[in-house]
């Protein structure tokens, strides 16, 4: 039975020191590449082996929900032959990760317009999707020519067929319920590397009140200490969803400890 996940803007959700979602902006393969006079996919297949990295650091701090940014809507306008290369080096990560993560105990999702793909990438996706599907250590969900307005506008469109006879009186979670993103609750974290102080166009309804942190290291660089200092930035937040600072400190004070990060069923 699908979990029913709260939303930040209706509900105070609860929150502890360490995150329970992390959403990454994997931001900076090609300079890298660059910097060391290497072509621009070489990047590419250096932020794989950072991907691996970031994916163990993250079942060992307990993280329970990981969404990595791997390929935009609007990445199909980066050179032909780099787009080519990240659609192979796509098949070939799937091939050779999902046993992997599936010994992990990691669940792989891939979320986007997935109808653009060849069908050797959807074939894929599916395999390695049904191979890790009962796993629960670690949702990986990569975002794989994904955009945070087509995904709102899915949403919206698949609402509409489902229930037209609440038309003009959709909810919020109405609307949820049909993101790609339905599986996980909304990001505590979001980290994007590469020195850009931006969203992109990802996950622009879940973040909502997630904590923010931009680093200037470029992703194939970003290893499990960087984690840890977005970590540590995310601790010295004070997290008010619209409270007042001393209503949050009522309120800790007043309420029993709890666990970190459960989210209601």
């Amino acid at each position: 039975m699908r979990r029913l996940f709260r939303s930040s803007t209706k509900d105070i959700p609860q929150s502890g020191d360490m995150p329970e979602h992390v959403a990454i902006i994997m931001d900076g393969n090609g300079r890298w590449a660059k910097k060391r006079l290497m072509p621009r996919v070489a990047g590419h297949v250096r932020g794989v082996e950072a991907v691996r990295g970031t994916v163990a650091a993250c079942i060992e701090r307990g993280i329970s929900y990981l969404t990595l940014f791997a390929f935009s809507s609007e990445n199909w306008r980066r050179p032909v032959e780099e787009v080519s290369f990240l659609m192979g080096l796509f098949v070939k990560s799937l091939k050779n990760e999902a046993v992997k993560l599936n010994k992990a105990g990691v669940r792989l999702r891939i979320v986007g317009d997935l109808e653009r793909f060849d069908p050797e990438l959807r074939q894929a996706i599916a395999e390695a999707e049904a191979l890790t599907a009962a796993n629960d250590t670690l949702t990986l969900t990569v975002a794989a020519n994904y955009g945070g307005r087509w995904d709102i506008m899915q949403a919206m469109n698949r609402l509409a067929v489902a229930a037209p006879e609440k038309a003009g009186q959709y909810s919020e979670a109405d609307l949820a319920a049909y993101s790609v993103m339905a599986h996980a609750p909304e990001p505590d974290l979001f980290i994007r590397t590469g020195g850009e102080q931006r969203v992109s166009n990802f996950l622009l309804w879940q973040l909502a009140y997630t904590e923010l942190f931009f680093t200037d290291l470029l992703w194939p660089e970003f290893d499990s200490a960087a984690l840890d200092l977005a970590i540590q930035s995310f601790r010295k937040r004070e997290r008010r969803f619209g409270r007042t600072s001393e209503q949050l400190e009522s309120t800790c004070v007043a309420a029993p400890a709890v666990p970190v990060n459960k989210v209601d069923a």
